[in-house]
């Protein structure tokens, strides 16, 4: 959804861009329920002075896409310190709303996670990419086309643009097995991150979801029918929201959620729901970042 849209249901989850002059971080830190002060940002956050740090680039206003015409974004790029000493290729994970998984004082702090978990092994070398929505001055609702739209559009614009880009700036093949490939978002962007393995599981063998918006907006609320009724496609799925999560015109995201849930368990999916007491933000999914990532890169 638009940020319009976001105001005028009353969600807490808007474009990861500075809005009214507030910050991403800024923005982070205002989407709290009372219930989400239970969850803290996960202990590997918190990597001790001895833990190597990866390489970080940012690419700001980046406009060269041609798959979302007149659009700019924001493309962040880290690589863990131990591709270094790796001769394999790196694992690669994908960050819709990038700048929320990055912000410093944020639920997630992905980079940090990513250097205890790359340092202990607990991950393989890799490469993380976050990708915050276009920004169009001709189209407000620009994030929701882009996330919200149950087609094959994005997981193409990844392929096609976004990867190529990302071996040319750091010099490295992107690992190609499907497991050792994660697509992550929060709100509008889990279930994109869905669609993407759900149109091409080669891209993507695994899905984490943060409420994800399997409402309708753009057709999501479909999805557990078509769970139900398509030959099951090799994907691993990690799913979460809260009681607290957005119950608003276009649906109840706890509700839609569990209706996911129970039609990957119908389906015989390799998935996992956690459903806490939080609300429509990145507070819960924080709290459990290393152990979804842990669970979903386990052989």
């Amino acid at each position: 959804m638009d940020f319009d849209t976001y105001k005028r249901y009353g969600l807490h989850i808007p474009p990861p861009r500075a809005v009214n002059g507030r910050s991403s971080d800024e923005i982070v830190k205002s989407t709290m329920v009372p219930e989400d002060n239970q969850y803290n940002p996960c202990a590997e956050a918190y990597p001790g002075s001895q833990i190597p740090t990866g390489e970080f680039n940012r690419i700001r206003d980046w406009a060269e896409s041609k798959i979302y015409p007149g659009t700019t974004r924001t493309i962040s790029i880290y690589q863990s310190a131990s591709l270094a000493n790796s001769s394999e290729m790196p694992a690669f994970v994908y960050f819709n709303d990038g700048d929320f998984y990055l912000a410093r004082e944020g639920a997630a702090r992905a980079t940090r996670v990513f250097d205890s978990m790359c340092a202990n092994g607990e991950l393989p070398p890799l490469i993380a990419v976050f990708v915050n929505a276009g920004v169009s001055e001709s189209e407000p609702a620009q994030r929701s086309i882009e996330y919200d739209t149950v087609s094959d559009q994005h997981v193409t614009f990844i392929d096609t643009e976004i990867v190529p880009l990302v071996e040319f700036m750091t010099g490295k093949t992107l690992a190609s097995e499907p497991s050792k490939r994660l697509i992550c978002g929060i709100s509008s962007g889990g279930i994109c991150a869905f669609t993407a393995a759900w149109h091409s599981p080669t891209s993507f063998g695994r899905v984490l979801s943060h409420c994800g918006s399997f409402v309708n907006l753009r057709g999501g609320h479909n999805y557990p029918s078509m769970i139900r009724r398509t030959p099951r496609i090799p994907i691993r799925v990690f799913l979460q929201s809260g009681k607290r999560d957005a119950n608003i015109v276009p649906g109840s995201w706890p509700i839609a959620n569990q209706d996911v849930a129970a039609a990957l368990d119908y389906a015989g999916y390799d998935y996992r729901f956690e459903f806490g007491e939080g609300g429509h933000s990145l507070r819960h999914g924080g709290a459990i970042f290393a152990e979804s990532l842990r669970w979903l890169f386990r052989v």
